[in-house]
């Protein structure tokens, strides 16, 4: 309370927001296989993640759930990574140059947060886990269809 108070009247606007956003989260964190690339993500520790039927999601076995880009951190390995792209070039796929792991993603359904891969999450925060799946192969009907994914990249 005490550094609080010495905050200046802007910053205790931003840390009230910040606590409000992640009311009710709990902090993830994960990586690829080999470590090179770790992150931190806040999010339930009950999580509805999507399984896609597009063709790059069936290939990797791409199951993800989507959080906005402000509670998502990559702590390490921004040199590490690549990305590949196709088709709208709107998803960004990105994984670990070293071990080819996909831990997350951005997504074209919400460009504007990131797709996260609950098997790439460290064991002790995750308490249940919701499985939906969306027809990505029919992707622009789903997603209009869908009524509340694109709400889900948002804080």
């Amino acid at each position: 309370f005490l550094a609080k108070k010495s905050l200046k009247s802007d910053h205790k606007i931003s840390l009230v927001s910040l606590c409000s956003e992640y009311r009710g989260l709990v902090k993830h964190t994960g990586g690829c296989h080999c470590g090179a690339v770790r992150f931190e993500v806040w999010a339930s520790a009950d999580l509805h993640v999507f399984n896609c039927n597009c063709s790059i999601c069936t290939k990797k076995q791409n199951r993800h759930f989507i959080v906005p880009a402000s509670r998502f951190k990559l702590l390490k390995g921004a040199d590490n990574l690549t990305t590949y792209t196709f088709n709208t070039h709107r998803a960004q796929h990105t994984f670990c140059k070293t071990c080819g792991v996909q831990s997350f993603y951005t997504p074209r359904s919400n460009p504007d947060g990131y797709g996260i891969a609950p098997h790439c999450l460290d064991d002790g925060t995750v308490q249940t886990v919701v499985t939906e799946d969306i027809n990505g192969k029919e992707w622009e009907k789903a997603v209009k269809e869908h009524k509340t994914i694109r709400d889900m990249s948002k804080p």
